[in-house]
This record gives C-alpha cells, structure tokens and sequence, in this order.
C-alpha cells in the first residue's frame, strides 16, 4: 500500500524471517560465528538462545544459504510439544526417511543407514530443531541418543538447538548434564542497543531502495527504541504502522511526536476488553458497547441535598477515618524494619552454622 507512495520496491519490515534482510548487529554477528564454528566442528551440539523476535531464525536461515548442498544435508523441525514417542519420527521425516509401520527400533536404523550413507557420498547431516524451549526432557534424550552414531572417529549428526530464555533454564536440569556435554558452543541473542536499532531500520529501508522518503527525525528513533526495547520483530510492528500512518496523513516526515500515537495506537488495540457483570451472563466485554455518561465533576454535586441514613453516614466517616495516609506510611516504615532486622538474624544465624562447619572440619 505504502511502497509505491514512498517509491519502495517491497515492504521493509515484514514479521517472516527472511535471510535477505539480515542485520549483522554485535549479537547477531557473533552468534552466526557460533554457527559457523559449530559447523567447523562437524559434531555435538551448538545452542542458541534469545528472546521472542530476537532474530534467530533469520541467523538460522541465512546460515542455511551460505552451505552448499553438495557438502551438507539440513534438515529443519519446528518444535510444537513433541514428545520422545515422536522426536524419531520427526527425525526421519525431516530427512526424507521412510518411517511408516516402524518401531523405535527400526527408527534408529533406518536412520542411522541414512546417515551412514551420506558419510559414504561425502556429506554431513545437520539438524536444526527451532523453537527447543518446546520439548520435553525425554525429547531431548532421545536426540542426544542420536549424536551417538559414528562412523569409525566421525559424527553421523550434528544439532543446532534454538529456542528461548526458557531453553536455557531446561539446560540446566540435573537430568541434562550428558546433553550439557555434547554442547560445544552456546550463545544467547539479546536485544539491539539505541544505535543498532537505528542501524536496523536504515537497513532494512535501504534493502528496498529507500532514499530518506520517508525521513526519519532524530527524536523518532529514540521514541522507537523506548517501545520496543530494541526486539528486531517488535520494531517491525512499529515500523510498519509507521509508514502506513505517514502513507494515510500523506507525510514524508516521521516525527517523535507521530511515533507516539501510533505506540498509543497500538497499545489501545492490544489492550484487554474492559467488563462488568451481568446478571446470569459473567462478565460482558463493554469495547464496543455504548460509552456510558460522562460523571459531573465533583463540583457539581450538591452533596447537602444528598439523602442518606445516619448510619451511612457513620459508616462511610469511619472508612474515610481508617485511610490516614500518615497512619499507613508508618506501618510500611515499621514493617520495612522489621523485614531488615529479621534479614540480619539469619544472616549472623547462617554465619554461625558455617563457623561450627568449618570448626568440625577443622576437628577432622
């Protein structure tokens, strides 16, 4: 819609990963080294870890331009809850290997024939299972299994393990320790820093032709960043609407100001439905019901000709009475002490169990 106003070949900031656009950030740069070395190494697995909309598939998939098909077979899965049961099955199905009618046994061999048979024609199998932060510990055993196969002194498989923040956590687990072994390089992705995201979106306009139309204010990148805390997806979403809302008002100028309102904009979009309830029916959403008459200010309401019982009255004078807000700050004082106070109990308490510790160690 926007590209022919602003003489653009293609959209810039589209959400699908696509190597082409590729931003070669501090981060970024140094987790495709990861992946380069990893393939150097030819085994094991490498681990890759970032935020939602980080950018690692985009890394993922312009690693996977660079190999020649000649030399490396890959084989992508998109993790979504697989379980041990079917991570053999995927497996095989990722690489073109019959698995019908197969048990686990079976599974195993005609995979590992696939394998060895690639090693024969000179190539290298690789596997990248995205999104790992989904599977289960048995799932993960299950391809650490696979790692085993050898031909003589050479790995049959080498993994790529991508996922988010909460992969890194299952990484951790007792139960990964022989995982955490197999693991020969492990990066975690973050965010673009203030310059970067300029860097970024300069990029990405340049890749379809952009001439400074439109021009981007100084003051609009630093609005940019506060939003979207330097998340490359995050700042697509903004970037686009962006545009759209300069291609509507018939702008050639982004100002911090228009920034603000289309981040106002979206925020009111995303925002969850106010409700009431409704007798018999929970709670009806109110979004797109009538708005309800506006209150007169407090002003405006004649509170002596209000008609309310002396009892109300009473009772509405003792409420306002038990919110003194001197009342309430000395309690929260007093229990700030009284949370520090026990904070140094247990720390000379733990100082004195690893004294007497280190005492009967002495005794020994």
């Amino acid at each position: 819609m926007y590209e022919t106003f602003f003489k653009l070949s293609g959209k810039p900031f589209q959400l699908n990963p696509d190597p082409a656009f590729f931003y070669g950030s501090r981060g970024h740069r140094r987790a495709m080294a990861y992946l380069e070395y990893g393939l150097h190494q030819s085994e094991g697995f490498i681990v890759i870890t970032g935020e939602v909309g980080a950018g690692k598939t985009t890394i993922v998939r312009s690693l996977l331009e660079q190999l020649d098909p000649a030399k490396v077979v890959a084989a992508t899965i998109v993790s979504t809850q697989i379980d041990a049961s079917d991570m053999l099955r995927m497996v095989a199905g990722a690489f073109g290997v019959p698995s019908r009618n197969l048990d686990k046994a079976g599974l195993l061999l005609a995979i590992e024939t696939y394998l060895v048979s690639l090693a024969a024609a000179d190539k290298r199998a690789l596997l990248i299972i995205d999104e790992a932060q989904n599977l289960s510990a048995a799932a993960v055993e299950e391809l650490r299994m696979l790692s085993n196969f050898q031909l003589e002194d050479h790995a049959l498989l080498q993994s790529f393990l991508v996922g988010q923040p909460e992969f890194r956590e299952m990484m951790q687990r007792a139960e990964m320790q022989q995982l955490r072994q197999r693991v020969i390089a492990s990066y975690h992705l973050g965010p673009l820093d203030l310059q970067e995201t300029r860097g970024y979106i300069e990029h990405r306009l340049r890749h379809v032709g952009w001439n400074e139309d439109p021009r981007f204010e100084p003051g609009s990148f630093n609005a940019i960043y506060g939003h979207t805390g330097g998340i490359p997806r995050t700042i697509n979403t903004l970037c686009d609407r962006l545009l759209l809302a300069a291609y509507l008002g018939e702008s050639h100028v982004v100002t911090e100001a228009q920034v603000r309102e289309v981040i106002a904009e979206l925020k009111e979009e995303f925002a969850p439905p106010r409700t009431r309830p409704v007798a018999g029916m929970g709670r009806a959403v109110l979004r797109d019901a009538e708005p309800a008459a506006a209150l007169p200010p407090v002003e405006a309401l004649a509170v002596e000709r209000l008609r309310v019982s002396p009892e109300l009255a009473d009772q509405v004078a003792g409420m306002a009475g038990s919110y003194d807000l001197q009342r309430i700050e000395a309690r929260l004082a007093g229990l700030e002490q009284s949370v520090s106070a026990t904070l140094a109990v247990l720390n000379q308490l733990l100082q004195a169990v690893r004294r007497d510790a280190a005492t009967e160690e002495e005794g020994r």
